[in-house]
């Protein structure tokens, strides 16, 4: 197998589990275990021995999942690196943006922790309120709708908002077939019957912390807005794309704009998957842990490959690859 033009995917939130990274933090050189100890600092306490010991539950949160995902991906590109792969570009979903940020030098990696760290806090401060003044079960979130176009599905959010369904939104613009919606449990379930009207083969309540992506969290971007305002942005030093636009991002000061609008404002996946195709690019890494973009990418049908490397069987499997490739040049 033959990648010279790579770019890295990052995951977001929901890619979690208990003892992520902790393979790569062993395999890995120096690099890998600065960035743990960086980390640690940062957070206030031992990284490893909290994705290692946290359960489910308490990775699921913002204030949790934000720092240990963005540290197991961050880690995962540093091991990449390591081994002599490079990204041509980069781009991530949802929170997954925060490693590209790194990836790309707009932030330095201790920017880095410290921004996820306040907005996973601002984001789980929103959602703790928004819980506790729902009736039981009847809390704002999240729903994927399987089998309706993105088009269709912003179409009838616009067509049903002026017909008074208000507070649904388009969050997560997954794939030709998948959009996530968010929005109050009522707007949720009445949204859930008339989709299936239109057409959709299932909506699926996700078990998620809240409505992320839409303006039902603004709270959060107003107390992390400040925080994002204080912090150093540079230019792009290699392609980098952007989940609300959907295309490259030209500068430091765009990216800084585009990562507050995020919080409130939908992934557009779909999109970025068609503009990072057009790149020239010959493969494509998930880099952190799951496997949830890759399905993404396949679904996307770009003819262009994507590949795990999340943990550090998957980073050694493509060191050997190149290897093998710079022994038969």
């Amino acid at each position: 197998m033959v990648i010279k033009n790579p770019a890295f995917l990052f995951p977001g939130q929901g890619a979690q589990y208990q003892g992520m990274a902790l393979d790569i933090l062993e395999a890995g050189g120096a690099g890998v275990k600065e960035l743990f100890a960086l980390a640690s600092e940062v957070m206030g306490q031992d990284m490893r021995a909290l994705i290692g010991e946290a359960d489910g539950e308490t990775l699921k949160r913002s204030d949790i999942s934000q720092p240990t995902i963005t540290l197991a991906n961050l880690a995962a590109a540093v091991y990449l690196r390591e081994q002599g792969i490079l990204p041509t570009a980069c781009a991530g979903f949802s929170l997954g943006e925060y490693a590209a940020l790194v990836t790309a030098g707009v932030v330095d990696a201790e920017t880095c922790f410290r921004l996820v760290k306040a907005r996973g806090k601002a984001m789980q401060d929103v959602v703790d309120r928004l819980r506790s003044g729902a009736a039981g079960g009847a809390e704002p979130g999240m729903a994927a709708v399987i089998g309706l176009d993105p088009e269709k599905v912003e179409a009838l959010i616009l067509r049903w908002k002026t017909g008074g369904l208000l507070d649904l939104y388009g969050a997560n613009f997954n794939s030709r077939n998948q959009v996530v919606v968010s929005g109050t449990a009522p707007a949720l379930a009445e949204a859930e019957i008339r989709f299936k009207k239109a057409g959709a083969r299932r909506v699926i309540r996700l078990q998620v912390a809240g409505p992320f992506h839409s303006p039902l969290i603004a709270g959060a971007a107003e107390v992390f807005g400040p925080v994002l305002e204080a912090a150093e942005f540079k230019d792009p030093s290699v392609p980098l794309f952007s989940n609300v636009s959907g295309g490259p991002i030209a500068s430091g000061a765009e990216a800084k704009a585009l990562a507050l609008r995020q919080i409130t404002e939908p992934v557009r996946w779909t999109t970025e998957e068609g503009a990072l195709a057009a790149l020239g690019i010959d493969a494509v890494l998930e880099t952190g842990p799951g496997t949830v973009l890759q399905g993404l990418w396949k679904n996307a049908e770009t003819g262009i490959p994507c590949f795990a490397a999340g943990t550090a069987a998957d980073i050694q499997t493509l060191a050997g690859w190149r290897l093998e490739e710079k022994q038969g040049a």
